[in-house]
């Protein structure tokens, strides 16, 4: 195999480790998939690698359950970096209401990741949430949604929002979306962390 392609599985073998240990609860090995100025964005969490782990650990403690399952990954890849896009649904389950519900958001995982020193690693994690449900998980249970406050929330992840505030988390209500300027910038960062330029701060 030629290095490109031993690149690409390198870096597919890294976005199917975050999962996998992430959601095993296997932390050691989790805090290696992503290099120590990584940062992970998501709607609930914003900020450094290391804190997002330990914020994830203190939720498993409190009950949180949040999956994932991944889909097919495109990697356009400049030498020692790359931006992989993966299809990917986040699964989180919980009370909303009262009713036990699951909540399901369909979406792409959208990675700066970076060669350094032979090793691929995240530096940055923005999720792309597309759309998503909310089902119970007794089909005869009746659940009440307030419509008026999940209308606040963005279409891509409004049920996910709804049901993340239900249990206390401050969701961003600018994630990037299908489509949108959110999206369309985070396109832009991709293309100049692909053309060698800095990726400048997170929160930007």
């Amino acid at each position: 195999m030629n290095q490109e392609t031993l690149d690409r599985f390198a870096i597919r073998e890294l976005i199917e480790n975050w999962a996998l240990w992430r959601d095993a609860g296997d932390w050691e090995r989790f805090a290696t998939v992503w290099h120590d100025d990584g940062v992970m964005m998501a709607t609930w969490f914003q900020g450094p690698a290391a804190e997002f782990i330990r914020v994830t650990q203190e939720g498993w403690a409190k009950g949180v359950s949040i999956l994932h399952f991944l889909g097919g990954t495109s990697i356009d890849l400049a030498g020692s970096r790359a931006i992989a896009q993966t299809k990917m649904t986040i699964s989180q389950r919980g009370q909303v209401n009262g009713v036990l519900c699951d909540v399901v958001c369909t979406g792409r995982f959208h990675d700066f990741v970076e060669k350094r020193n032979g090793k691929w690693g995240v530096v940055l994690r923005q999720p792309i949430y597309e759309k998503d449900r909310i089902d119970p998980v007794d089909p005869a249970a009746k659940l009440e949604i307030d419509q008026t406050a999940l209308a606040q929330f963005p279409k891509g992840y409004q049920h996910l929002a709804y049901i993340q505030t239900q249990i206390g988390y401050k969701v961003k209500l600018d994630m990037p979306q299908l489509t949108g300027p959110e999206v369309d910038r985070l396109y832009q960062r991709g293309a100049h962390w692909l053309a060698g330029q800095p990726l400048h701060n997170w929160r930007d």
